[in-house]
């Protein structure tokens, strides 16, 4: 008897920001997304089940997949299109299919968020060896922030770029954890960080 769908993530980001579409594009295996794109990310269980939900919603609409990953436990996937609507039907077929509504995923859980004000040039080059996105430069102040289920990562970034003149360092999107690393002025990282907490905790879903 096939094992009961789990939606731990579903969240539709409406208008991708310049610097996470830059970053996502060097990490997706399909499709690069570029700014300005309507993005769904979504994270259930059991993974196996990624490769038919991507199949679904790639032929229904015209959509663009970016991820498809099964974890040990779970699936991810990402897909984007430059029109929101398409992207909003993607996840309608994806939800129908599941028997899921979108208040069935999992609520984000906010982790852990750490703030660390003028950063010093010796941990700014550890991080910048390891991060894909933005150079990390002493003196800044660098925002972590890690949540769980994974996907959130994706929804975090993006309105916080929204919110602030930061700099992407890096966003971890799949995996057990997901994590956003942001940098700038004081101000602008303590702006960035009420907007993603806020963003987070708007999302209405099942508690863990």
């Amino acid at each position: 008897m096939p094992r009961e769908l789990v939606l731990r993530c579903y969240t539709l980001l409406d208008c991708l920001q310049p610097q996470l579409a830059a970053l996502m594009g060097t990490q997706v295996d399909g499709d690069p997304p570029i700014e300005g794109m309507a993005s769904l990310a979504v994270e259930f269980a059991p993974g196996i089940q990624v490769f038919h939900f991507v199949d679904m919603v790639v032929k229904a609409t015209a959509v663009h997949p970016g991820i498809q990953v099964v974890e040990r436990e779970f699936g991810a996937m990402e897909v984007h299109s430059i029109s929101q609507e398409d992207a909003r039907q993607a996840g309608k077929i994806l939800l129908s299919e599941g028997g899921l509504q979108e208040t069935d995923r999992l609520k984000p859980k906010i982790l852990s968020t750490q703030f660390i004000t003028n950063v010093s040039a010796r941990q700014a080059q550890i991080l910048n060896r390891r991060c894909p996105g933005a150079l990390l430069i002493p003196g800044e102040t660098l925002l972590v922030l890690e949540c769980d289920p994974a996907g959130y990562a994706y929804y975090a970034t993006n309105e916080a770029e929204k919110a602030a003149n930061i700099k992407v360092i890096a966003m971890e999107g799949i995996g057990r954890y997901g994590r956003m690393l942001l940098s700038g002025t004081e101000e602008d990282a303590l702006a960035a960080k009420a907007a993603a907490i806020q963003a987070l905790e708007s999302l209405k879903g099942r508690e863990f």
